[in-house]
């Protein structure tokens, strides 16, 4: 399955990430966050889109540091991880995946 489709197949899905207190579980908001690590991007440089959740754009805002940033950043990344794995369960679950 192509990068780019991973990304459209986000939209209208329920957020994967749910971060109490954040998540505004409004399907119609969600996108691909994906997830920054070492070695897998940089400048100018995404990871592949398999490396990423299904988010609402309230979820993508606090992990990408743009809002929420009193929530301590290991729980926000351990969510982010999480929201992956369900993503990833979704898409082999469907027969996306392999």
């Amino acid at each position: 399955m192509s990068q780019d489709r991973i990304t459209k197949l986000a939209r209208g899905r329920e957020c994967q990430i749910r971060l109490e207190g954040v998540c505004n579980f409004n399907a119609e908001t969600t996108v691909l966050a994906h997830y920054r690590l070492s070695g897998l991007n940089g400048m100018g440089m995404k990871p592949p889109s398999l490396v990423g959740a299904w988010a609402c754009n309230a979820c993508h805002d606090a992990v990408d540091r743009r809002s929420h940033m009193d929530l301590d950043r290991d729980y926000v990344r351990l969510a982010h991880l999480e929201g992956m794995a369900r993503t990833i369960a979704i898409l082999s679950n469907e027969g996306r995946i392999k």
